[in-house]
């Protein structure tokens, strides 16, 4: 609730600063405004692509350790299932706490391995956040923009949307990493 009307506060003070601006400026001369869908960038930037791979490959040994342990303690349980007929009280409850020990290190494995996972992926969504606003802010300065907005835009004519155009931008600099 907080988040929403957080969102809606901030969005509305800034159409209202975009409309002083508008209305101050409008005697001295034209403003140049656009309109970008960061999300949009964000989705279709090869960035954002080689991030999400380099990921996956950084991670791709802690999984298969992950998966191998998961099957080890599958292969375990269908063992002790197997044999739990002809086992003794001991070897009963020496398999009971193997299994129990077992799982308990798979969660422990498969919970680090989701946190750590998450935290890299959002590592990286700054990175690529941060390169986002810094190809919006030139792209605005090269074109001559004098008001980009994003997020809040209720309607947006298709004369003022740049993403295309900064999207562009973003793909002829992604040599440049």
């Amino acid at each position: 609730m907080f988040d929403s009307t957080f969102s809606f506060t901030r969005k509305a003070v800034l159409m209202m600063s975009a409309m002083l601006l508008l209305g101050a400026n409008a005697n001295a001369q034209e403003l140049k405004i656009g309109v970008v869908n960061i999300q949009a960038l964000l989705q279709a930037a090869p960035q954002t692509k080689t991030s999400m791979e380099a990921l996956q490959e950084e991670f791709a040994p802690r999984e298969r350790t992950v998966l191998a342990k998961q099957k080890e303690l599958e292969e375990l349980s269908e063992k002790a299932q197997r044999d739990l007929a002809v086992m003794g009280d001991a070897e009963r409850r020496n398999m009971e706490r193997d299994l129990r020990e077992g799982q308990r290190e798979l969660q422990r494995l498969q919970q680090e391995f989701v946190e750590d996972r998450n935290l890299r992926q959002n590592e990286e969504l700054g990175k690529l956040q941060r390169l986002l606003l810094t190809e919006v802010d030139a792209f605005a300065k090269a074109n001559g923009y004098d008001l980009i907005l994003s997020d809040g835009v209720v309607f947006a004519s298709g004369r003022v949307v740049v993403t295309s155009q900064i999207l562009e931008q973003i793909q002829a600099n992604a040599g440049d990493d």
